[in-house]
């Protein structure tokens, strides 16, 4: 007997029972999005492997051991996107969407990184990418945070934090690269071995590993933000002041880097208490020379994303409603060779009156007892009966199976006018 096929490890599937959490979430941020003014674009799931290597880059662990690559026909290197702001540059770079332009955009869909699958995170996982470019102040940074702290509040979530930082400007950074290697070469014997090599090649990786047993050399090392240039200093005091006016708490946390190579200033989180060690599950922040990095005209960028697996496992913890979307408001139960002919036109006929109507026809025959059985474990308000004595009589049985009210027999007109309500 041939083995049993099994989804690829990492890689999950979402069953009927999940998706109508999942479809609330998506739809509650494809609304919010729109209404502050964000346009979506799609970008491919597979890029060149250069685009990935030149914007995260090469001394990051989503290059050197997350990126699914392979070589195609032709011989090139392609990568399964591991995620989308640098999609987002090339298209809006090839496209002509950036230069001298202010754009709001937004994507969503599935990314892919082979990491150790966990609550939380998957090989192939789900994000929200929210992107705006042509905006250099501090007002835009704010009004990203505003918009995921509004989206917390719609979707009912409890136990979020905001934690903030700046990288300052590629200037300053450097110089605080050269405290940081200076501080971690004294250590030397107590970096690991990620760290080392990551020391002279990128060691503000370093501050982002994840080994606890480098957690009290990192807690002592050098902070970025006693070592900000004047207008990043600025910047980022223009962000809290913002935020504050706008009521929103959060807590400087001058360790946090994020995981990508092209951030500079303004760089946030959202953690949760719902999700364990994995907390955060919305990140993001400024990358103002990105586009230039990757052949554009130079042009300010900041966006966030928000890991939509994680997501909804915080939903789900705070109790958010996921009732199916798909349940039925009516179950059409057909009975006898002229109802199965005539049934499926007469639900046609409802639709029409009823364009929100959700009513699923009985297909696949069996007796009244049968329909009635599948009619109630649908779920459906009504149960709908056509059969021979309705059709003689140009009507429609109609049982409520949510409560005690008695059966009834209408005109179609009658029908539609109790079903327009549900």
């Amino acid at each position: 007997m041939a083995p049993t096929l099994q989804a690829i490890r990492g890689m999950n599937d979402l069953l009927p029972t999940d998706t109508p959490l999942w479809a609330r979430i998506e739809a509650t941020l494809r609304d919010l999005l729109n209404r502050y003014g964000y346009q979506e674009l799609r970008v491919p799931l597979l890029e060149y492997t250069e685009l990935f290597k030149r914007s995260i880059g090469e001394v990051t662990d989503i290059v050197e051991k997350e990126m699914y690559t392979f070589t195609d026909r032709n011989g090139d290197s392609l990568t399964l996107r591991p995620e989308a702001t640098a999609g987002f540059v090339r298209a809006g770079i090839q496209h002509g969407l950036l230069h001298n332009q202010i754009q709001r955009l937004w994507c969503t869909g599935p990314m892919f990184r082979y990491e150790k699958p966990q609550k939380g995170r998957s090989r192939q996982f789900h994000q929200l990418n929210v992107e705006a470019f042509g905006l250099a102040g501090p007002d835009i940074d704010a009004e990203m945070i505003l918009l995921t702290a509004r989206l917390w509040r719609e979707l009912g979530l409890s136990g979020v934090h905001l934690q903030l930082n700046s990288l300052g400007s590629a200037e300053s950074r450097q110089a605080y690269r050269n405290h940081l290697i200076s501080y971690f070469e004294t250590h030397y014997h107590k970096l690991d071995e990620d760290s080392r090599n990551r020391l002279h090649r990128n060691p503000l990786r370093i501050l982002d590993s994840k080994n606890p047993q480098m957690a009290e050399l990192i807690a002592t090392a050098p902070l970025l933000l006693d070592h900000l240039d004047e207008q990043s200093a600025t910047h980022f005091e223009g962000l809290q002041s913002r935020l504050d006016q706008a009521g929103i708490p959060y807590t400087l946390n001058p360790r946090l880097v994020r995981g990508l190579d092209y951030y500079n200033r303004t760089v946030f989180e959202w953690v949760g208490d719902h999700l364990g060690a994995q907390n955060t599950f919305c990140g993001g922040g400024r990358y103002d020379g990105l586009v230039a990095h990757l052949g554009g005209r130079s042009t300010p960028g900041i966006g966030f994303a928000i890991g939509l697996e994680r997501l909804v496992l915080m939903a789900a913890a705070c109790g958010l409603d996921h009732t199916s979307a798909y349940t039925p408001h009516a179950y059409l139960i057909m009975v006898g060779t002229a109802a199965e002919h005539q049934g499926l036109a007469l639900a046609e006929r409802l639709r029409d009156q009823l364009p929100t109507l959700r009513l699923t026809a009985n297909c696949g025959g069996g007796s009244l007892k049968n329909q009635f059985k599948r009619a109630d474990r649908s779920g459906a308000h009504y149960a709908l009966i056509l059969g021979d004595a309705e059709l003689a009589n140009a009507q429609i049985a109609v049982k409520p199976l949510r409560g005690s009210d008695p059966q009834q027999t209408l005109t179609e007109a009658a029908v539609v006018e109790l079903l327009r309500d549900v």
